[in-house]
């Protein structure tokens, strides 16, 4: 088998022989007119429907002398005798070119051509004898060499990784990769179309902050050398977002790229895209019922325009949307697993406190890996034990508790404790816990949301706890934001907010099982 060396070499070749006909191996001359591109669109089209459409193109030899011609271009991806098979941003398109048909210098470019080349053809349509169509070539022109050639097997490439780290070959090689970007770009643009319809205002506030916040996260740190400060890059656009809503802006919403310098898994990369909008006198209850509206509506662009891409769901988005307590839903999973912890212990301080410690030594009930009895071990205190045993208990096993059918639905956990929720506002009823959910379709937490905390005081105390922790050795803990203090003491209005993980949404709508699938370019480990 030839080295990579040595196949470049031999196209370098090829690509001295376009100059001696007359053209450029990388030419600049091309242009084709709108007219000509959506006519491109309707032969893509053709190409594909089925014979009966075709029926009526005429056979070679039926041509008429002044049949109108059409112009198609792209990447050469296979050459079958005299057939060449042109690869299209639409979709493929068989052309049948002879060099008894071309003028001398085309037909000395077409004697250079190699695959993966770019080409343009121009002529009639015909029907070939197996009723496939085709463009009967009466021009030839060379648009692009490729010095490497198509990998042989790309479709279905063991290394999974390759076709990640060289995503500009996968999409050409995979039509069906490059239609799952485009279907993402259809979900956003419907996010966009259903905000903006609805009185938002889409913003840009700062990718690089001089105080980490937003979020409980792990940051990327940076040097701005000519202010000589350091600065991270964001988390989350959340708090600059809600000074809007200070500001007066009443609805605003921001699709942010975000980095958080955690580990990759088929849910996480350390860049990725968060839609968060905010909204003055609203409430997490009434962000509830626009997430169900919102999500629906960019699954509709799906169903119409990408339904080949949805595959076999195993939830339902049309079914009810359950709305359940955190601790119902620990109570909910302890039965489930045969596991002794009722609903009243999950207020009993104590008693939470005793079970707690019997998973931890082993004999609760459940085995538990290492390193989740170290997550239990090391809570603080009473609401930080319950989140963690949502988390270790339900969480995994949602889909199984929350069903319709046999489908899972959608569930919005609701009633997270004040201690971990560090910008939310505490129920008024019962202030150890929040007014906010987070939503989980299909074992994925696709949004957190909250009525947002507008009380200037109780903010700088929930900054302080924050400082505690990053003092004991949290490095996800926030650092106190004293501009953010001094603008909700400038008077925030009662708001709701919302931040939703666009690259796990597109996963879900698209029923990709790795965040690798929905990233053009995700982050990857240097080659060796």
């Amino acid at each position: 088998m030839a080295s990579e060396d040595e196949l470049m070499e031999a196209r370098r070749t090829k690509a001295a022989q376009l100059t001696d006909a007359g053209t450029r191996a990388f030419p600049n001359t091309f242009r084709p007119t709108e007219a000509e591109t959506a006519k491109r669109s309707e032969v893509v089209t053709l190409a594909a429907a089925d014979d009966e459409a075709r029926a009526s193109l005429p056979d070679e030899a039926d041509l008429a002398p002044d049949a109108e011609q059409v112009a198609v271009w792209g990447r050469v991806m296979a050459k079958r005798g005299p057939f060449l098979v042109i690869r299209t941003p639409d979709g493929d398109v068989q052309a049948l070119v002879r060099k008894d048909k071309l003028e001398e210098s085309q037909a000395a470019q077409l004697a250079a051509v190699d695959l993966a080349d770019h080409v343009m053809v121009r002529g009639p349509l015909i029907k070939t004898r197996t009723g496939a169509l085709a463009v009967s070539a009466r021009e030839y022109a060379h648009l692009g060499k490729a010095l490497l050639p198509p990998p042989a097997k790309w479709h279905g490439l063991k290394d999974v990784e390759k076709r990640y780290r060289e995503r500009y070959v996968d999409l050409f090689a995979n039509p069906e990769v490059a239609q799952v970007f485009r279907a993402r770009g259809a979900i956003v643009t419907a996010l966009r179309r259903f905000l903006d319809e609805r009185g938002y205002l889409e913003v840009e506030t700062p990718t690089l902050h001089s105080v980490r916040g937003g979020a409980t996260a792990k940051p990327f740190d940076t040097h701005h050398n000519a202010l000589d400060m350091d600065l991270f890059l964001r988390i989350a656009p959340e708090l600059y977002l809600k000074r809007l809503i200070v500001g007066g802006l009443d609805r605003v919403y921001e699709i942010a790229r975000c980095f958080r310098n955690e580990g990759i898994s088929t849910r996480h990369n350390p860049e990725f895209s968060m839609l968060e909008l905010y909204q003055a006198y609203a409430t997490y209850e009434e962000l509830m019922e626009l997430f169900t509206d919102m999500v629906r509506a960019a699954d509709a662009v799906v169903k119409e325009r990408f339904p080949e891409l949805m595959g076999e769901r195993t939830f339902d988005l049309d079914a009810e949307w359950r709305r359940v307590d955190m601790r119902d839903a620990i109570a909910d999973a302890a039965k489930h697993l045969h596991v002794e912890l009722s609903r009243e212990d999950l207020d009993d301080e104590s008693k939470l406190a005793a079970f707690a410690e019997k998973l931890v030594g082993g004999t609760g009930g459940l085995e538990l890996e290492a390193p989740d009895k170290k997550l239990l071990a090391g809570v603080r205190n009473h609401g930080e034990r319950i989140f963690a045993l949502f988390e270790l208990l339900a969480e995994p096993i949602l889909t199984d508790l929350y069903r319709d059918g046999d489908k899972s639905v959608p569930v919005f956990i609701m009633g997270y404790p004040f201690e971990v929720s560090p910008l939310a506002r505490r129920n008024d009823e019962n202030p150890a816990f929040t007014d906010r959910f987070e939503i989980f379709i299909e074992g994925r937490e696709l949004a957190n949301a909250f009525s947002e905390l507008n009380d200037p005081d109780d903010q700088a105390s929930r900054f302080e706890d924050q400082l505690a922790k990053a003092q004991a050795g949290d490095d996800e803990a926030m650092q106190f934001d004293h501009d953010y203090v001094r603008a909700l003491r400038h008077g925030m209005p009662s708001a709701g907010g919302l931040g939703v993980g666009v690259d796990r949404l597109v996963m879900l709508l698209l029923g990709r099982p790795s965040i690798r699938d929905v990233l053009l370019f995700p982050l990857l480990r240097p080659e060796a």
